[in-house]
């Protein structure tokens, strides 16, 4: 029995040892650990340069300024320097360097400074890296971009851009919209009381925002409509699909500009504002500044450039199937390329906004025609591109599900 006893409290001895050294254990690992940590030291980084023991100049182009004034401004010999333009030409032509970018220089940390490299910033996303040192190299680099995803909602009263300025967003995004809507709302008449509601992508660059993302998800009410618009990809291709899996894009876009007024309507008797006579008006005018950009409504080709004299001044016709074709009017000029013959894609730059002709003040006069005959272009109703794929179709409804909680008000 006493042999019993003994044997008890031995065990238990053992067990509260091994608590107390455990316990001791935890606690050394624990101190251990935050000593690693302050032996841990980041080292800081630049383009993918350790500058711990470096000295980084930032500043930005100046007007008229050249690389050979900002690099023997730094102490770089002239023939490093021409050595470097004529070597690293395949990367990038120094001749490109463009006023207001940015641009670093990095140095030792001497009492006479050395430059080692020279960093100038195509883009806040790209750069591209100068190795000053023994052999003269160039390399491309890009820096990390940050993805923010935002919600934004609101009711016009008078355009989208103004309604996105009132919020202090990025205004760009009625671009963006616009582009996704391209096909089945005329942004042109949207009126007060539509409201708008997107998810969308934020990008920053070292915490400093440089655009906008893709745009995920969007809901535009306008007149009674609630139309949906999801980001999804198939087969490799992303693309903008309603709440049911139909594309939004169709074989003609809504109109062939962007953000400006309807000036005149189609019209069978419209008096005329320079002959100061009623007649026909087969078109729609668009009134913008002379200069704005004119695109093509669908893949087609040109089977008229011309000019015709007091009338429609510098004009192009586009045909784009048996059955379909559009005139773009008043023009200031032509696209580059643009000739009778050429095939065009749907949205490519065709031309510019002027007042050749019978005009009084730059617009452009946009006509649609079926099998020969004009029509309203804002009444014209095109076949949807293909839906969703069948094999896609859980994801998608996934998508759908996510999107349509993020969108509701």
């Amino acid at each position: 029995m006493i042999r019993i006893l003994a044997s008890l409290v031995f065990v238990v001895f053992l067990m509260l040892t091994s608590c107390s050294f455990d316990k001791n254990q935890d606690s050394n690992d624990q101190n251990g650990l935050e000593n690693l940590e302050e032996l841990i030291v980041v080292p800081q980084m630049a383009f993918g340069i350790v500058i711990d023991t470096l000295d980084v100049i930032e500043a930005t182009v100046k007007k008229n300024e050249f690389l050979a004034d900002i690099l023997l401004r730094h102490g770089v010999d002239y023939s490093t320097i021409d050595q470097l333009a004529r070597a690293t030409r395949d990367t990038f032509d120094v001749r490109r360097i463009r006023a207001g970018n940015s641009y670093s220089v990095i140095l030792t940390r001497d009492s006479v400074p050395q430059p080692l490299y020279f960093v100038y910033e195509i883009s806040p996303v790209s750069y591209v890296l100068y190795a000053l040192n023994d052999t003269v190299k160039a390399t491309r680099g890009r820096k990390t971009i940050d993805v923010v995803v935002d919600t934004i909602q609101g009711v016009i009263e008078s355009s989208l851009w103004n309604s996105l300025i009132a919020q202090e967003a990025d205004p760009n995004l009625a671009n963006e919209l616009s582009e996704i809507y391209a096909w089945t709302i005329d942004f042109f008449g949207l009126q007060k009381g539509d409201v708008y509601k997107a998810v969308y992508e934020k990008q920053f660059v070292e915490g400093e925002y440089i655009g906008l993302g893709r745009v995920d998800a969007a809901l535009m009410m306008h007149g009674g409509d609630s139309l949906f618009a999801f980001y999804f990809v198939q087969n490799e291709k992303g693309d903008y699909f309603d709440e049911t899996g139909k594309s939004l894009q169709r074989t003609f876009l809504k109109a062939p500009l962007r953000f400006t007024r309807i000036s005149s309507h189609f019209s069978n008797s419209r008096l005329h504002p320079v002959l100061k006579i009623r007649r026909p008006h087969h078109g729609i005018d668009y009134a913008a500044a002379e200069g704005t950009p004119v695109y093509s409504v669908g893949d087609g080709t040109v089977v008229k450039k011309a000019y015709q004299r007091g009338g429609g001044g510098n004009y192009l016709t586009i045909k784009h199937n048996g059955t379909y074709s559009t005139t773009y009017m008043h023009l200031k000029g032509y696209a580059k390329g643009m000739a009778e013959g050429k095939h065009v894609r749907q949205g490519e730059l065709i031309g510019y906004v002027g007042s050749t002709g019978l005009a009084t003040g730059p617009h452009l006069d946009f006509r649609f025609y079926r099998n020969g005959k004009a029509i309203d272009p804002l009444k014209v109703e095109s076949p949807p591109s293909l839906p969703v794929d069948t094999n896609y179709r859980m994801q998608f409804d996934s998508v759908v599900q996510n999107g349509l909680l993020k969108l509701a008000f």
